[in-house]
């Protein structure tokens, strides 16, 4: 008697559906996703032996470039933390923008030149930037150019020329120049607006973060390796005097070369 053949059952799997889902979560990230910007200036950090790693999140980056410019940014939650159908970093950067620009109003008198609409407007530009250097009085025209021209200012390219025809070196950055103001019961307190910035971070409503800079992690300083000393020393020294005085500076590995 013959053996009785079993009829082969296909093996092919139907992958239309995971097909389907794949495109659907690709397109959801890329629009969705917010892309970070390149740093304003090129940065070689100095070589050490420390292999502790600055975290990726909750820690604001102080950029100093080799011509001594000084810029911040801010990273918070893990961007893929949405809170109120907003990215957590841009919610962040909103109130950091907000809270700076209300203290330096408050502390020089001056007025920023920007409408209601200008001001929100500049508010949501800031909130997709991962590097900021401009002085204050300059802010309100540094929003109203397109976004390839603020790139532009921000690394000190094209200065003097079409946009930026009246935009000068000294547009760049951060100024650390002192700035002097009288308190609620009348005394003298000097301040600059790199000290305005940081605290504008530190007040930004994020407890993580907060935490972090008081803990030392949430404040990483990176400089060019031939940045002048003296530059690298007044960031420090202004941090220190508004009582941060623990921090990251950041560096490459040092190499058998080095």
């Amino acid at each position: 008697m013959g053996k009785v053949k079993m009829k082969r059952k296909s093996t092919r799997i139907d992958m239309t559906a995971m097909s389907d889902v794949t495109v659907l979560l690709l397109t959801f990230f890329m629009l969705t996703s917010t892309f970070l910007q390149k740093e304003p200036a090129t940065v070689v950090t100095p070589a050490s032996v420390s292999e502790i790693k600055v975290p990726m999140t909750n820690v604001s980056t102080i950029l100093v470039s080799p011509e001594g410019n000084v810029f911040v940014g801010v990273t918070g939650e893990a961007d893929m933390t949405i809170a109120d159908g907003k990215w957590a970093t841009d919610s962040i950067r909103r109130e950091i923008f907000v809270n700076a620009i209300g203290n330096y109003e408050r502390f020089t008198g001056k007025t920023l030149n920007m409408s209601a609409f200008e001001k929100q407007q500049a508010i949501e530009q800031f909130a997709k930037m991962n590097m900021f250097g401009v002085p204050f009085d300059r802010i309100p025209e540094f929003f109203r150019l397109k976004s390839e021209d603020q790139e532009d200012w921000l690394a000190g390219k094209d200065l003097g020329k079409g946009a930026l025809a009246n935009v000068r070196p000294s547009d760049v950055g951060i100024p650390l120049t002192d700035i002097t103001y009288r308190d609620e019961e009348g005394n003298a307190v000097t301040t600059n607006e790199f000290q305005i910035w940081m605290r504008a971070i530190y007040n930004s409503g994020n407890e993580n973060l907060q935490n972090a800079m008081r803990r030392g992690e949430g404040i990483a300083v990176k400089a060019d390796h031939s940045t002048r000393y003296d530059v690298v020393h007044s960031v420090l020294d202004n941090l220190q005097t508004i009582k941060y005085n623990r921090f990251t500076v950041m560096t490459a590995l040092k190499t058998n070369e080095d």
